[in-house]
Order: structure tokens, then sequence, then C-alpha cells
């Protein structure tokens, strides 16, 4: 494996400012969001409402000139992915569930993908793991039995059918996923990228392998990490102190999900979203 900051030929992020050991990939919010570049694939981590790189996403929307044309990949996407989708940012979907649970439809998605402005890429569980797999393993698909049977094929014509070359049965050959920057939200982690992810991994481990940059934002950055880790340093270019980096969402055991915050954004979305967007960025809410 290359050095971590070495897997795309580019220079690594900043490490901690002057004085800083040598393995510190401690970088500010701001420096995270200036790595995503106009038309990459952004994965973000977590899981439906639990974890999510809200912190991020706002350093991201707050940069003089955000980039757009992004593809968008997550297992679930929710509130941080809705205002992606409302700000424009956003021009391709990659995941298998877009939604904010019992709050009901991601209003921006909703109205974006009704006017035919996003290309959503039909996903499952099985697609995005063997896409992922795929990209781990250095090939462009991985064979699996999902999809065999079902309609799924006929609205993802890139998705192959393939002999088994060893014996009489068909398998279905997922194309690589690839990946630019995966930002995943931690509990806990060291000055090194060593992170704590806490319980409903998700696909967050495989992302962290599978993309060329990997950030972390943690509720707290530590000296040394005495637990056992979910994400090793190796392979993460930068480490951002984000206390309450994943609310209104839940971050368990530091806070539970704000239900009264996101029935102020499901209230104000769709109508009312470039108001909600402005004083949210100011941090109003903060």
């Amino acid at each position: 494996m290359m050095a971590t900051g070495e897997r795309d030929g580019q220079t690594p992020p900043s490490e901690g400012g002057a004085g800083a050991s040598p393995g510190d990939k401690r970088i500010s919010l701001a420096e995270a969001a200036a790595l995503v570049q106009e038309g990459d694939t952004l994965a973000l981590g977590g899981l439906t409402l639990y974890r999510r790189p809200v912190a991020f996403v706002r350093a991201l929307l707050r940069r003089p000139d955000p980039p757009r044309h992004l593809t968008l990949l997550a297992l679930t996407a929710g509130f941080e992915s809705d205002l992606l989708v409302g700000a424009g940012l956003v021009e391709r979907v990659r995941t298998c569930y877009f939604g904010l649970e019992v709050f009901g439809l991601a209003p921006m998605f909703t109205q974006a993908a009704g006017e035919g402005r996003l290309t959503i890429v039909e996903e499952t569980e099985a697609s995005i793991a063997f896409g992922l797999r795929a990209t781990l393993a250095g090939v462009s698909f991985m064979p699996g039995l999902g999809w065999l049977g079902t309609e799924m094929l006929s609205v993802r014509p890139d998705v192959k059918v393939v002999q088994d070359p060893y014996g009489e049965g068909e398998y279905v050959a997922f194309p690589a996923i690839a990946c630019d920057v995966a930002v995943l939200h931690a509990l806990r982690a060291d000055r090194e990228g060593n992170a704590v992810l806490g319980g409903n991994l998700g696909i967050d481990q495989e992302l962290a392998m599978a993309a060329r940059r990997v950030i972390v934002t943690a509720e707290e950055v530590v000296e040394r990490l005495d637990e056992p880790l979910d994400l090793a340093g190796l392979v993460v270019d930068g480490v951002v102190p984000a206390p309450r980096g994943a609310w209104p969402t839940s971050c368990y055991p530091f806070y539970p999900l704000d239900g009264e915050a996101l029935l102020r954004y499901v209230e104000a979305c769709p109508v009312h979203f470039a108001d909600y967007l402005d004083a949210w960025l100011r941090g109003d809410d903060e």
C-alpha cells in the first residue's frame, strides 16, 4: 500500500502546523473541505441519522467556490446529503436509501429527483458492497448472486450477467465503484488517524480503504487511543477535531438525535430552503 497521502500522487494535507510531530495529521475543517474537487465522487460515512459528517458538509458549503457536479456515494443518505443536493452541488447519487427515517422524505432530494435534475444510480447493499470489493481487489468487477431474477438488471444496463467459467451457473458482474474522497465521523481519533467509530459501522471501513483520500472528523482527538480500533491511521489523510460534528444526527454516547432540529429543516423545505441554508451556514443553530 502507498504511504498515506500518496495514493493519488498528490501532496498530503498539512500536518498540524509548525512544531507538529511527523505523524500528526490534524487539519482544520476548511482544509479538509478544500480536498474535494469539481466532479469528485464524495463518500459520506455513517448510517441513516447516526454519526453523519455534518460539520464537514457545513465547511464544504461555506467554501467561496464549493465544488459542483459531485457524485454522492453513501450506503444511506440523509440530512447532510440533502443539504448538498439542495445547494446544487450534487449531479449524481449512488445510495440504497435517501431519506430522514421517521421524519419523512428528504425534501430537496425528492424535489430534485422529481424534476429530473439528478442522475440516480440505482443501488442495493449488494451492488455497493461488491463494487467496493472490486475496487479493493484492483479488478473491474466483482461477481455475486445478488440481483439474479430481479428487475434491477433492467434499470442498470452497466451491470452484466456473466457465465461461471468453472461451472454452469451465472453470476452478476458488479462494476467497481471508485471514490475520490471519503469523510467519516468518529467518536475518537488520535493524531495519526487511528479511529474508533462505535457501533453501526455501515460501510465506513470499506470506504476508507477504497477512497483516494480519507478524512476523519472526530468528537475527540486524543494523544493515544487505548481501546480497539475500527480504523487504522495508515489509510487516513487528515484528522479534524469536530465536537458535535454529527449534530443534529446522533453520535452515541455523546448526544442523541435532535428531532426538533430535523423537524425545523423538514418544515422549511423545499419552499424556504435558501433561507434555512443561509441561517445554517451562519451558524444560527450552533
